[in-house]
C-alpha cells in the first residue's frame, strides 16, 4: 500500500482517539503515505505530525455539502490503496465508500458499510469488560497489523514548548473545566470548592477556548485562589498539550482535554458525571486518575454523550463528588 487515508471529522477528542492508527499503520507500512481527514478547526492539532504526510480539511460552517463533494472529487484523485473511517455517520461512509480505493475499511454501523470492502463491529456497553474507544479504533486495521495496542500520541513543536515555558517556573495544574454538555461538565460551584482548596503556592492554569474564558474567571473569583491564571483562548491545542505534559496533574471532565493528556502521556485525573469510564473513553495515561460518585444511582448512565440537562433535576453524580476525591489525586503525585 503505498497511500492511505484516515477520516475522523467528529469531535477533538475523538480525532485525538484515532492517532493511534497512525502510530501503527507507520510502524508496520514505514514507506507508505498516510494522510487524515478532520473538519475544519480540527487541522492544528496534526500541525507537525512525523507519520502524517497531509492534513484534509472538511469546511462544514458553510456550504456543507458542496464542500462534501469537492472532499470526494479530491480523494478519488489522490488514488489511494485503502481508505478507512473511523466514525459511523453517512457523510464519512460516503467519502469512504465511492473514494475509487481498492480497500474500504469501516464499522459496520455506518449506512454506506455495504460499500466497504471490510466492516467492522463496534460495540459500546457499560459493562466492565467493554474495550477501549482506541481498542475498537485499532480493530479497523487488525487485519493488516496485529493485535498489538497502541496509544494516541501528539506531537508538539520545539516552538510549542518555548512558549509555554514560561507557564512552567514552579509547581502548577491545569484545569480544564468546561464540556459541550452539561451533564458531563463538573458544576462551576464544586470547581470553585476544589481551588480553594488548594495551596496558594500551587499555581492553577485553566486551559480551554475564548468560549470558557468566563467561566473560569467566575470559578477563580469564586475560589479566591490568587495563584491562578485564565489561558482559555490564549493558547493553541498543541500548546496546551505541551503545558499539560510537565503539570503536577491535569484536571478534566469526560472531555476532549482528558484525551490531549492521554496523547502527551501527561498525569490526568478526569471527573465522570453523568457518564462511566466503561463506555472506552477513559484516560491512558501512565499516571491517571478517574473520579466519580460513590453513590449509587439507578439513572448513572444516563446517556453516552451526556445532556443539556438532568434528567432527574438533581444532578448528582456531580454534586455527590466531594472535592476531597479531587485532591486525593495531588496527595498521591
Amino acid at each position: 500500500m503505498r497511500r492511505i487515508l484516515i477520516i475522523q471529522t467528529a469531535s477533538l477528542g475523538d480525532v485525538v482517539l484515532a492517532t493511534p492508527l497512525v502510530e501503527k499503520l507507520h510502524a508496520f507500512y514505514p514507506k507508505t503515505r498516510i494522510d487524515f481527514l478532520v473538519k475544519y478547526g480540527n487541522e492544528a492539532l496534526l500541525r507537525g505530525h512525523p507519520f502524517i504526510h497531509h492534513v484534509m480539511v472538511w469546511d462544514k460552517t458553510e456550504k456543507k455539502y458542496h464542500h462534501l463533494l469537492e472532499l470526494l472529487q479530491l480523494i478519488r484523485e489522490e488514488k489511494y490503496d485503502m481508505v478507512l473511517t473511523v466514525q459511523r455517520f453517512a457523510s464519512s461512509g460516503f467519502l469512504t465508500a465511492f473514494s475509487g480505493a481498492k480497500r474500504r475499511v469501516g464499522f459496520g454501523k455506518n449506512p454506506f458499510s455495504l460499500f466497504f470492502t471490510r466492516r467492522v463491529k463496534h460495540k459500546i456497553g457499560k459493562g466492565k469488560n467493554n474495550p477501549h474507544e482506541v481498542e475498537r479504533n485499532l480493530k479497523l486495521i487488525e487485519h493488516i497489523t496485529d493485535k498489538s495496542f497502541f496509544k494516541p500520541s501528539l506531537y508538539p513543536s520545539k516552538h510549542d514548548d518555548a512558549y509555554v515555558s514560561q507557564f512552567k517556573t514552579g509547581r502548577y495544574i491545569t484545569l480544564s473545566s468546561a464540556s459541550l454538555w452539561f451533564t458531563k461538565q463538573y458544576p462551576k460551584e464544586k470547581w470553585s470548592e476544589f481551588v480553594a482548596a488548594l495551596d496558594d503556592d500551587l499555581r492553577v492554569y485553566f486551559l480551554g477556548s475564548e468560549k470558557e474564558r468566563v467561566l473560569s474567571d467566575e470559578i477563580i473569583k469564586e475560589s479566591g485562589h490568587a495563584n491562578s491564571l485564565n489561558l482559555c483562548g490564549k493558547l493553541t491545542l498543541l500548546q496546551s498539550a505541551s503545558l499539560m505534559r510537565h503539570a503536577v496533574m491535569n484536571y478534566t471532565n469526560d472531555s476532549a482535554p482528558l484525551h490531549l493528556a492521554s496523547a502527551v502521556n501527561a498525569p490526568v485525573a478526569a471527573v465522570f458525571c453523568s457518564t462511566v469510564p466503561e463506555f472506552g473513553f477513559g484516560p491512558l495515561s501512565d499516571v491517571s486518575y478517574v473520579i466519580q460518585t460513590n453513590k449509587e444511582l439507578r439513572c448513572r448512565p444516563c446517556g453516552l454523550h451526556g445532556k443539556k440537562k438532568c434528567p432527574e433535576k438533581h444532578f448528582d453524580c456531580a454534586y455527590s463528588i466531594d472535592k476531597k476525591q479531587l485532591l486525593a489525586c495531588l496527595q498521591v503525585k
